[in-house]
């Protein structure tokens, strides 16, 4: 398996509580702190980035032009519903 392509390294500081943990993590599980800290982004990056990264894109998307009136969203969804029910 390739290994992905990696940044220049990065200069970050942290609280020391959470690079205690980070080192107490890594030292338990015989891996790197930047395995850690990858693994960690990687699920910032699964929850709470990616909602932010969706509303990024909705926001391009309605910049674009790519939206839908309520008004005619709702007619058709009535219409849609009227027919089954008929």
């Amino acid at each position: 398996m390739s290994k992905a392509p990696l940044s220049d390294p990065l200069t970050i500081r942290l609280p020391l509580d959470v690079l205690d943990d980070i080192e107490k993590i890594a030292a338990a599980s015989d891996r790197k702190r930047s395995w850690v800290i990858v693994r960690a982004l990687k699920a910032y990056l699964e929850g709470e980035g990616a909602d932010i990264l969706a509303i990024i894109k909705g926001r391009e998307q309605i910049a674009a032009g790519g939206v839908h009136d309520m008004d005619d969203v709702i007619r058709e969804i009535e219409a849609i519903v009227n027919s089954k029910a008929a």
